[in-house]
């Protein structure tokens, strides 16, 4: 009995320990970094963990040659793009993708993979989640690297050059952006003036708004006019709308009418009910 109760009193005392040391705070062995650049007009953040050389040999030692890494400690490091990007050649959508690396003695394959959700390495390889895997040359730093680093740098309005380096080994690779794409298709779409649903939502505003209502006609009318074949029975509903609340009962019940009938094609209800009364409504104006 004596012995089971001092079992006992140390089954409770070791577990006192334990809980109480968990509440100690310490460093991290390999503590998170995270890196949010904005390149051109991409947002590209990487999140990964930073492990040190402390004396090891790091590539063909504790990182083996022609393994697949996790590039570098704990959960797999992460690339984060904002809008697509091409790398390696290929193009990549706006997303989340894990980045490993088969490190070489003069090349590293680089791989994005799409299941970024991984502690380190995935437990087994989907090669149909390679995104995109190429090759990049390994070169030797004329200077130590302590602590296993990953930099966003040479940065243009069109790309940027990540590197990866540890102990005495720097890989880097460019990332090409689309910002020529995206600003010049937003000059040529401003250098164009408005579209048919910027004169629509000005209209819409002004009608709402109680202000000028005679421009807020010529402005959704102008949409619709815009719209040619592909009118919207909500526009035409907007501008049978604006013309009634200026008293042009008869121009109303007109574009009520065509209005309606683009929404009995399109199946909707609501649409059509609406018409119905403002029709019978204004009939009697």
């Amino acid at each position: 009995m004596k012995k089971a109760f001092l079992s006992l009193t140390m089954f409770f005392a070791v577990g006192f320990l334990t809980m109480a040391t968990a509440q100690i705070k310490t460093p991290a062995a390999s503590p998170g970094a995270k890196i949010m650049q904005t390149v051109g007009l991409t947002d590209i953040t990487v999140e990964y963990s930073r492990p040190s050389v402390k004396g090891r040999t790091i590539f063909g030692g504790l990182v083996p040659f022609g393994e697949t890494w996790r590039t570098g400690a704990n959960k797999n490091t992460t690339v984060t793009f904002s809008a697509p990007v091409k790398i390696g050649g290929k193009d990549l959508k706006a997303g989340t993708y894990a980045l490993y690396t088969v490190p070489g003695k003069t090349e590293w394959d680089i791989i994005f993979y799409t299941d970024a959700e991984n502690w380190g390495n995935p437990e087994k390889w989907d090669a149909s989640k390679e995104a995109v895997r190429f090759k990049a040359k390994a070169e030797q730093t004329t200077f130590p690297i302590e602590s296993f680093m990953i930099d966003l740098g040479d940065l243009t309005n069109d790309g940027c050059n990540m590197g990866i380096g540890w102990e005495k080994t720097w890989v880097s690779f460019p990332i090409k952006l689309t910002t020529d794409d995206v600003v010049s298709a937003a000059i040529t779409k401003t250098m164009a003036g408005p579209n048919a649903d910027d004169y629509y939502n000005a209209g819409r505003y002004y009608f709402e708004a109680g202000k000028d209502l005679k421009q807020a006609y010529e402005w959704i009318h102008k949409s619709n006019e815009m719209d040619g074949k592909d009118q919207k029975f909500w526009k035409l509903r907007q501008e049978s709308l604006v013309l009634a609340a200026q008293g042009k009962y008869k121009d109303a019940v007109a574009t009520a009418e065509k209005s309606k009938a683009l929404a009995v094609t399109a199946g909707n209800k609501d649409y059509e009910r609406m018409n119905t009364e403002s029709i019978a409504e204004w009939s009697k104006k």
